[in-house]
């Protein structure tokens, strides 16, 4: 193990009354609830990009970050010495998954040659450290948004030189994915949208889209790679509008171009709240639709109305989270990755311990708030009164299409005037949710 922290020693937990900052006061990895321990429930991962290449540096200002172990420079020695610091910081934080883009763990070459070799170097490091350490890949990557040949997309790009690049990347990225067992894999189209209509043919975009996901599924099989694709909706940023727009537009993407047994969707709270949702909703979207994979787990602001990629420190959001994940039945391959980045100010390398840290004990309460609303049983059990009506014999029969118009007419002939409605009763089932936090 690297010594890039010499003062921090494993965080363990020490319980809520602890005054040490490095320990956890809730997120306890061995302790049951509904069953499970919270390390099989919340499946922790951290990111490699925010963790290990954030700098602090945004549009107005230079970079803050303090890294002794890191020069900044794109070469292959800088890029081998952030893998054992990653993997201490990961032993010492007691998380078992990490994600990564091909991107940021090896540096771009002159040629897609040279970028695969480089990429082949560090994976042999990062290997090694997985073998040490027990550590795994919840899901890799490919970044196809930061290089200027993604200027105008990557598979939606107007120019086929640029679209058979992003394939041999993705190829490549999946190949690396799958020699370090990754248990996922993510395509993030950040640049996969338009800036106007004027110069984009929508339709011939998305039927590229469609091809490229198509032919990923078909080398996924080819190589014997078990793990679910996702797809991680976002409405804006980097361009003005990403067809991956949020849970509901991702899906109807998959359907349409047949792809849904195919992939599950990887939700963030920060793109759900920047497409006008609450994370809740796009949950509850993707599990209806028997398609949520994997959680990005951050949060943004609402007064600033861009992707923040906070740490998780709100226990509304948690708490709905896991509460939505519970319902789900729990993780399989997904789980919960740190897509954050320390604030700008926070440029100390400690920094990335105490961010963890908060959402992890953020996470951790949200887990038990959700389990005890479940055991309570009064918010589910009023949803399930609420639509008790549906559970008639006419209702059933509605939900499993056997009846029509003309049946529904006659029952409601009798009916008279309709006098069963009751009260959503909004404010108690929302006092009753602050009762558990």
């Amino acid at each position: 193990m690297a010594d890039a922290f010499p003062k921090i020693k494993q965080v363990k937990f020490e319980g809520p009354d602890t005054r040490n900052d490095y320990a956890y006061k809730h997120y306890n990895p061995d302790e049951l609830v509904e069953g499970k321990t919270m390390r099989e429930h919340l499946r922790f991962a951290s990111c490699y990009w925010h963790t290990m290449r954030g700098r602090g540096a945004e549009i107005f200002g230079m970079p803050t970050a303090v890294r002794p172990w890191d020069d900044f420079s794109e070469s292959m020695e800088n890029a081998l010495r952030r893998v054992p610091v990653f993997f201490e910081l990961l032993e010492k934080l007691q998380i078992d998954y990490y994600c990564f883009h091909d991107r940021d763990v090896a540096p771009e070459g002159k040629t897609l040659k040279e970028s695969h070799k480089n990429l082949d170097r560090v994976v042999k490091e990062l290997a090694k450290a997985q073998k040490n350490s027990g550590k795994k890949v919840l899901w890799g990557t490919a970044c196809l948004f930061q290089h200027p040949r993604f200027m105008h997309g990557a598979a939606t790009s107007p120019d086929l030189n640029a679209f058979a690049y992003a394939a041999g990347q993705v190829k490549k990225a999946l190949e690396v994915t799958h020699e370090l067992g990754g248990e996922g894999y993510v395509f993030w189209g950040g640049r996969e949208g338009y800036f106007t209509l004027l110069n984009t043919d929508m339709k011939r975009e998305l039927d590229h889209l469609g091809a490229f996901m198509h032919m990923a599924v078909d080398y996924k099989k080819e190589i014997g790679f078990k793990g679910p694709f996702y797809i991680e909706p976002k409405p804006k940023e980097p361009t003005k509008h990403q067809y991956d727009t949020d849970a509901a537009t991702t899906l109807n993407f998959l359907r349409q171009y047949g792809l849904m047994k195919d992939f599950k969707l990887n939700l963030e709270t920060n793109h759900a709240q920047i497409a006008g949702h609450t994370m809740q909703h796009d949950l509850e979207t993707a599990i209806a639709a028997n398609a949520l994979g994997s959680v990005d787990a951050n949060m943004g602001d609402w007064q600033l109305g861009w992707d923040t990629d906070q740490f998780p420190t709100d226990l509304y959001i948690t708490s709905h989270v896991m509460l939505c994940v519970l319902k789900m039945g729990g993780f399989t391959t997904g789980g919960l990755n740190f897509d954050a980045k320390v604030r700008r100010e926070s440029f100390e390398p400690e920094d990335l311990f105490l961010a963890h840290i908060a959402g992890m004990d953020t996470f951790a309460r949200g887990l038990k708030i959700a389990a005890r609303i479940r055991h309570d049983g009064r918010i589910a059990d009023f949803v399930k009164q609420r639509y008790s009506s549906w559970d008639s014999e006419l209702g059933k029969k509605i939900e499993k299409g056997k009846s029509n118009f003309a049946e529904l007419e006659a029952y409601a002939l009798k009916l008279g005037e309709v006098k069963t409605i009751r009260s959503g009763r909004q404010e108690y089932l929302e006092s009753l949710f602050n009762d558990f936090i």
